[in-house]
């Protein structure tokens, strides 16, 4: 192993309540690249010297050494940056089949999502920029909101907006110089998710795919109604087992392209040996924190 992230599903995952959890006793870590150092009499899909990275979760990445069957592993190429390949496989993938999904978007139209700087968050800024795709970015207020602006912009987001000013009547105004968003995508839930809900319009759909204010999402009658607008979940992992080995493959070559032509790149990052996984782990579960842990192996 090369190098691994701590993703909040990670820190789910050992705490008991995720979705998918592994038998005990078990290796944390759901994504990282690895290097192939030597293959089996049999093994024709990979050789020593390739990059590879999980091709499900599970597999246990926060170590240093493993023995993998070649159907466990996916290669990539080795002239990724390292930081790229070792957070390729989880919030890119999501942020990509989110965008492409549940509406049939058209360069031009709008997009708006919360926890924009999360790691998914900061994909879906630039895949969909790269898209042509505008997008509103709903973050929480903080001390460095500014600085925070500045790097999502830099990423090419549009506009970045606090959650108090979402709920300000002056938004209506704001809407008059944009289309209103057909997609929403939302990892908070409660008062958050209502509010990107308010904003979408008529026939759109908000996509859950996390809920980190551990509250729920709370949609009017009125909106269900008059607005028809459509509510959704969405899990990586489940996208991946309704369909083949190869069209994950294909997803993570796309995105491959992407990070080759200079229009995505990886989280703001934190790179940590791995022998100080307990500060890793513990600034990874700080609020507003807006850099990736990664546990560094070599």
């Amino acid at each position: 192993m090369l190098a691994a992230p701590i993703n909040p599903s990670d820190i789910n995952m050992i705490q008991g309540n995720y979705g998918l959890l592994p038998k005990l006793p078990a290796v944390g870590g759901n994504e990282g690249v690895g290097q192939v150092v030597a293959v089996g009499g049999s093994v024709t899909g990979v050789k020593p010297g390739d990059w590879v990275i999980p091709a499900n979760a599970g597999l246990g990445t926060w170590q240093t050494e493993a023995v993998f069957s070649e159907e466990a592993v996916i290669s990539i190429p080795s002239d990724l940056p390292l930081q790229s390949a070792a957070t390729l496989s989880v919030n890119p993938c999501t942020a990509y089949r989110m965008l492409m999904d549940f509406e049939q978007l058209q360069p031009g139209d709008c997009v708006i999502q919360n926890a924009s700087n999360s790691g998914v968050g900061q994909a879906v800024i630039q895949i969909a920029a790269a898209l042509g795709l505008r997008t509103i970015n709903v973050v929480r207020d903080r001390p460095d909101f500014q600085k925070l602006t500045d790097r999502l912009k830099s990423l090419g987001a549009e506009h970045v907006l606090t959650e108090e000013e979402l709920r300000k009547p002056e938004m209506k105004n704001f809407f008059k110089d944009m289309p209103p968003p057909r997609l929403a995508l939302n990892c908070v839930g409660g008062k958050s998710s209502t509010e990107l809900l308010r904003h979408l319009a008529p026939g759109g759909t908000m996509v859950t795919y996390g809920g980190m204010a551990k509250q729920p999402v709370i949609a009017s009658v009125s909106q269900l109604i008059f607005k028809d607008l459509k509510l959704r979940g969405f899990w990586l992992s489940q996208w991946k087992k309704d369909r083949s080995p190869a069209q994950f493959k294909e997803l993570i070559l796309t995105l491959c392209g992407l990070i080759s032509r200079g229009q995505l790149t990886a989280p703001a990052c934190s790179e940590v040996p791995l022998q100080d996984y307990q500060r890793a782990l513990e600034a990874s579960m700080q609020p507003f924190v807006s850099s990736k842990q990664i546990l560094t192996m070599c």
